[in-house]
């Protein structure tokens, strides 16, 4: 009999975020987000309107598309899948006093859908979408005004969807903010220049105070949900055995730490303090905030793509050669197209280093690899051949059975992205993620017809064999 380290109450399934899947950016009501004016990715400037490079617009149409998408992903046996509500569909402008309800109504059909197929909703409040007119009239999160239109917008969706969704997330890889400010935290980035720190710490404030006020209006409004915190993860390695190299890992694992550490214990760690001492900046902090900081969360969720390299070398950290989350490039891994290392070790030890430090149920809800597809014919049908992604995969989901049997909680498993997207990063198609290929290029041109590869077949078994099927 073959056996499996994952419960057998494991959640499996995809992940998605709404803008980056949806399209219908101007359909009934929806306002215009930060996404809709960033054509291309993290880096690159903004546009000053939504311009018609920007592929987000149309995106795969699962606006108009997304029955057929959610009975793919019952195809494959998903009992999860996490989406994000375009913030902008709700509340156009964010700062209205009542919500569109044709926004409400489509998420209303969503769950219909998602019900029909026998599959949990794991919901993101707020994934990189704040809504623009917040961005352009109050800066974004840097201004304590969106905490109250965020606890709105939070009310509203906890009130409409309560009795139908269990697991909510309230921003995504909100640790994100101080290396993406307008992406994460819609605060606008003057010309040439960039936000100062003490503008960005009092936005991280702000967000956080939003996210434990959500927590506590969830268990007020819907005493059955479940709230978690996202954050992104990375193991850091010291590039060498230098003790200077261990503390420079410390460092660098305290800032991206800081987050999960506030939802789950509820205040902040003194290294964070020391942090904002060494930089001369006092933050803002009412009795009402670090009273609102208790609310604490039930789970924590996080993405997990990569591990770093850290130094304390400033040659060696000045080469330009990590990856694109800083660092340098550790000489022991392979890495993907776009320069992500791969390491699926590295997944072990973020479950092992995190359930250890917060004792919280821990939720997977991103990890793929990002590829370059070829669409193929195979015994009359289109396919694409991705043994690529079915080997990270799979090498991946091992180490997480690993950590299941280290004694590490876990819930579950959503693969990021489970149908093709418009990549965060780069704002491109063809770097793809999914198990279903969506065809539509980087042009624009593209029929939207949806393929299953070979990964949706081997994810199905994976799925109905609860992680037996994986090779070890």
């Amino acid at each position: 009999m073959t056996t499996t380290p994952f419960p057998a109450d494991f959640l499996w399934g995809g992940a998605t975020a709404a803008n980056q899947v949806e399209g219908a950016f101007d359909q009934d009501g929806k306002g215009l987000s930060v996404q809709d004016v960033m054509p291309r990715g993290i880096s690159a400037p903004r546009s000053a309107t939504p311009t018609p490079d920007n592929l987000k617009l149309v995106a795969i149409d699962h606006y108009n598309r997304y029955a057929e998408d959610i009975a793919l992903f019952a195809e494959m046996g998903f009992g999860v899948y996490r989406f994000s509500i375009a913030w902008s569909r709700i509340f156009p402008k964010g700062d209205e006093t009542e919500p569109n309800e044709a926004g409400l109504a489509f998420y209303d059909r969503v769950l219909d859908e998602l019900e029909k197929h026998g599959i949990q909703p794991l919901v993101t409040i707020s994934h990189y979408e704040t809504p623009l007119h917040l961005a352009e009239t109050y800066g974004g999160w840097a201004s304590r005004d969106l905490i109250g239109f965020y606890e709105r917008y939070a009310r509203t969706l906890f009130e409409r969807y309560g009795s139908r969704v269990k697991y909510w997330l309230t921003f995504n890889e909100i640790n994100s903010l101080l290396h993406a400010p307008f992406m994460s935290g819609g605060i606008p980035i003057p010309d040439g220049g960039s936000v100062p720190d003490d503008v960005l710490y009092q936005a991280m404030h702000h967000e956080l105070v939003a996210s434990a006020r959500a927590t506590r209006i969830a268990r007020e409004v819907a005493p059955g949900a479940q709230v978690g915190c996202m954050v992104l993860s990375m193991p850091i390695y010291p590039l060498s055995p230098s003790p200077a190299d261990a503390l420079a890992v410390l460092t660098a694992d305290h800032a991206n730490l800081v987050y999960g550490d506030v939802h789950t214990r509820g205040e902040y760690p003194g290294y964070f303090l020391r942090t904002l001492r060494e930089k001369g900046i006092e933050l803002d902090i009412t009795d009402e905030d670090r009273d609102d900081l208790t609310n604490t969360v039930d789970f924590v969720s996080f993405s997990y793509y990569m591990s770093v390299a850290e130094t304390a070398d400033a040659e060696k950290k000045g080469s330009g050669e990590g990856n694109i989350m800083g660092g340098v490039q550790n000489p022991t891994l392979e890495a993907s197209e776009w320069g992500w290392q791969i390491d699926p070790v590295g997944l072990r030890l973020v479950l092992n280093q995190f359930w250890d430090r917060w004792r919280k149920p821990l939720f997977i809800v991103e990890n793929g690899l990002g590829a370059r597809d070829q669409l193929v014919e195979v015994d009359g049908r289109k396919t694409v051949v991705d043994d690529y992604r079915i080997a990270y995969l799979n090498d991946h989901l091992v180490q997480v059975g690993e950590a299941i049997a280290d004694g590490v909680r876990v819930l579950g498993y959503t693969s990021w992205g489970c149908i093709d997207i418009v990549s965060a990063s780069t704002a491109q198609l063809s770097k793809r993620y999914g198990f279903i290929y969506v065809d539509r290029n980087d042009d624009g041109s593209g029929s939207l017809d949806r393929y299953r590869k070979k990964s949706f077949h081997w994810y199905a078994e994976v799925i109905s064999s609860n992680g037996a099927s994986l090779t070890r």
